[in-house]
């Protein structure tokens, strides 16, 4: 059996998974989250994800009436009756089921949704060749507004994001935040290397005041680069480090490690993945060969 979908108790085939139009994750995006990868029947850092989807959870002031342990047995066993070796899962939790109107407090009990399904953000080809990358009108979220760093149902700006970037005939979006300073991409962490004549390699991601996402494949990346004596510094980033700097890549749970050979019609370096994108996409692709859960 292949694509499973579980919602609150009940396993179903794609066809036949549903849910209340009534439920306000529908209804207001009231909710949260979270992408996980499968590689060889493993599921990929389960434990980290599940603890940032209880952080969210904590944030937008939604009882899950569930435990992580609880969370993570439904995960497995959705993903066991998958069958599926490599699969992508999208583990959802909504306010639930309530009445018309902008008031959480009538929803009775949050709606645990976990779909097991296969995911190819980006064709494989552009692991080889790169994508191209254009600098969005559309501005990342502050802490003023809805933080970054929880990872909800609210993902409008991120379309309108992608949508320019397709209508531009590039493949993704970078968002800035309101003073300028890159953020992310619309689904992805951003990295960029600079290498000086000396030789020497600087590497350097946005950090969370930056209005990110931290990315579990980000500091996953991180984590590996370091093993492999490569030091990555976080802080702020401006365009002008991207348009000068001879990598970029980028990184996410459903994109993984992807190079970017343009960004704003500025060919990147020489226009092909940089040996840094290359050694760290072949670490990581070899870390998660192995399982690496956690």
């Amino acid at each position: 059996m292949s694509g499973v979908v579980y919602i609150d108790g009940q396993y179903s085939s794609h066809a036949d998974a549903k849910i209340s139009v009534f439920d306000h994750g529908l209804l207001y995006g009231d909710g949260v989250f979270e992408g996980i990868r499968v590689y060889n029947h493993r599921i990929f850092k389960l434990k980290s994800h599940l603890v940032r989807l209880f952080q969210s959870a904590r944030f937008i002031d939604l009882n899950m009436r569930r435990t992580l342990e609880d969370i993570d047995a439904v995960v497995r066993e959705t993903v066991r009756r998958s069958g599926m070796a490599n699969a992508y899962i999208r583990l959802v939790v909504t306010r639930g089921i309530g009445p018309l109107g902008v008031n959480p407090k009538q929803c009775e009990k949050a709606s645990l949704i976990v779909i097991v399904d296969k995911l190819a953000v980006y064709p494989e080809e552009k692991y080889e060749t790169g994508i191209t990358l254009m600098t969005s009108s559309v501005r990342q979220k502050t802490p003023a507004t809805l933080s970054s760093r929880a990872k909800t149902l609210n993902y409008l700006p991120n379309m309108m994001a992608k949508l320019e970037a397709l209508r531009s005939g590039a493949d993704e979006a970078l968002l800035l935040n309101d003073q300028g300073f890159v953020s992310e991409c619309v689904g992805e962490n951003v990295f960029a290397v600079t290498h000086s004549p000396t030789g020497a390699v600087h590497v350097v991601t946005p950090d969370v005041s930056c209005g990110i996402l931290e990315g579990v494949t980000r500091n996953t990346i991180i984590s590996l680069a370091e093993q492999n004596g490569i030091t990555i510094a976080q802080g702020n980033i401006t365009l002008f480090d991207l348009y000068t700097a001879d990598e970029i890549f980028l990184t996410g749970t459903g994109a993984e490690i992807v190079p970017v050979i343009s960004l704003d019609g500025r060919t990147v370096g020489t226009g092909h993945p940089g040996n840094i994108t290359r050694k760290l996409l072949k670490a990581f692709r070899d870390y998660t060969a192995t399982g690496a859960e956690d």
